[in-house]
């Protein structure tokens, strides 16, 4: 089994493109006016309109409603990512902060109210770890 993408439900398609596209440097592909992807080596982003859950089954998701998930992106240097968001990010939970487990990490919410998390990785541990699961 392989994790495909992890889905976003939205009112707001474009601006939560625009957001993403802006933020992670990776340009969406439109499958759809209400529906767009993010794709990276380890994963995809998925962008759906509110519109599409009828087809999902009633009542199946809401928008803006996530208070639990937490999307993780590991970037080169994590000060840099602040000082980049600057301008496109509205809400910034928390400046780059060194966690105990190893990460240097962002946080900050997206148009939705997701909660993103730019991290890199700082202490010898972490560093390992992530070398080894981006070799496969």
């Amino acid at each position: 089994m392989q994790l495909a993408a992890t889905r976003f439900i939205t009112d707001d398609v474009d601006a939560l493109v625009t957001f993403y596209e802006t933020a992670t440097g990776i340009t969406a592909e439109r499958l759809h006016p209400m529906f767009a992807e993010l794709r990276t080596p380890s994963g995809t982003l998925a962008i759906a309109s509110s519109a599409t859950v009828p087809l999902l089954g009633d009542n199946a998701a809401e928008a803006r409603a996530n208070r639990s998930v937490t999307l993780d992106f590991l970037v080169n240097d994590v000060d840099a990512t602040y000082r980049g968001l600057q301008g496109v990010v509205d809400v910034f939970v928390n400046a780059p902060t060194d966690m105990p487990w190893g990460n240097r990490s962002l946080l900050v919410r997206d148009p939705d109210s997701n909660l993103i998390n730019f991290f890199t990785p700082t202490s010898e541990a972490a560093q390992t770890r992530f070398a080894e699961e981006t070799r496969g």
